[in-house]
């Protein structure tokens, strides 16, 4: 399969991105065109791959610390970049967009060039590092602007939906896992619920939204009835 996919007759749009260093960003390309398809479904959460990122002083004061465990690292490298203020997920399917897009155009124009076999993949090593670190820089530019906006949005959400019903969406809610739909009178919001002790709520089922817990992004939701107290 793959010497079809790297023969000389191919189409170059397929050969350049099947080929390295292109290939890698193709992959997550992939993948997270793949994921944003079952979040959409209710398959995942769509923010299933955040985790809380520092502020600049929390950043100040961890940079003392010497036992950082590898999320801390990682947050920390992400808020040197200016990759915060917005879902993981986005600035992960950013990156992975431009960097395949200045991948791709790098070795369309100049690979051509370059000779087959370990040259070529010596020569892409420093192409798939460049790339890598201009998508960085251009998502850091461009979530600038919508950390406000998240950040508002996050805030003047928690105030009027507590003690309002919501939709299960995904295939369950428990202590760990689960989404719910607000209607809102527009498309909707999407929230991360959670129930409480070993309660199990099924996709399709009517919950009331409780409590926000701040560190954890997410919403207490319990029944109707225990909500009403009947």
């Amino acid at each position: 399969m793959f010497a079809i996919l790297l023969s000389e007759g191919m189409n170059p749009f397929y050969q350049n991105i099947s080929s390295f260093p292109t290939v890698v960003f193709t992959f997550f390309l992939l993948v997270t065109v793949l994921y944003w398809l079952v979040a959409v479904l209710g398959f995942v959460e769509i923010d299933v791959l955040d985790f809380d990122i520092p502020g600049a002083e929390d950043a100040i004061g961890a940079g003392a610390n010497s036992e950082l465990s590898n999320p801390d690292v990682l947050a920390g490298l992400m808020l040197r970049f200016g990759l915060h203020g917005v879902p993981v997920t986005i600035i992960i399917s950013l990156i992975s967009l431009i960097g395949w897009l200045v991948s791709y155009y790098t070795v369309h124009f100049l690979f051509g060039l370059v000779p087959d076999g370990l040259v070529r993949f010596v020569v892409g090593l420093p192409v798939l590092a460049a790339s890598l670190y201009v998508g960085i820089m251009i998502t850091a530019v461009l979530i600038k602007p919508l950390r406000p906006l998240f950040k508002k949005a996050q805030q003047q959400t928690v105030k009027h939906v507590l003690g309002q019903t919501a939709l299960v969406r995904t295939s369950r809610v428990d202590k760990e896992f689960g989404e719910a739909t607000l209607e809102d009178g527009g498309a909707g919001l999407i929230l991360k619920v959670r129930a409480t002790g070993d309660q199990v709520f099924n996709k399709g089922d009517r919950v009331v939204l409780l409590e926000y817990i701040d560190e954890e992004n997410v919403y207490r939701v319990i029944t109707e009835d225990e909500f009403t107290g009947k």
